[in-house]
């Protein structure tokens, strides 16, 4: 893990992430709820990007099948761009994702 530049709500988000421990992954993710700001939602984006960790990597996946309607959006949006196509086939297959969101990178 590396220092990284940015300080602030989004420097801990990212520190949380780029460690990617189930605790940290929760803390993350607990940032995405009904009334997360745009900035909010763009700042978890980012840092659940940086997640790397199994552990981390299989607490999304648990929110993925889990999650608030938010959370399993952009839990979708990591597992897409990570190429974890049939996971997420799986998701929207069980109606937790809508046909948009699955396919969306």
């Amino acid at each position: 893990m590396t220092k990284n530049k940015f300080s602030g709500k989004l420097g801990e988000l990212i520190e949380r992430a780029e460690r990617g421990n189930e605790e940290d992954v929760d803390y993350v993710i607990s940032h995405l709820t009904d009334n997360s700001t745009l900035a909010m939602t763009r700042y978890v984006d980012f840092a659940l990007s940086l997640v790397e960790n199994q552990k981390g990597i299989s607490r999304l996946e648990y929110y993925l099948f889990n999650g608030t309607l938010i959370q399993r959006n952009y839990c979708c949006l990591f597992f897409n761009r990570r190429l974890d196509y049939e996971l997420v086939d799986r998701a929207f297959r069980a109606g937790l994702i809508d046909e948009i969101q699955a396919f969306s990178r």
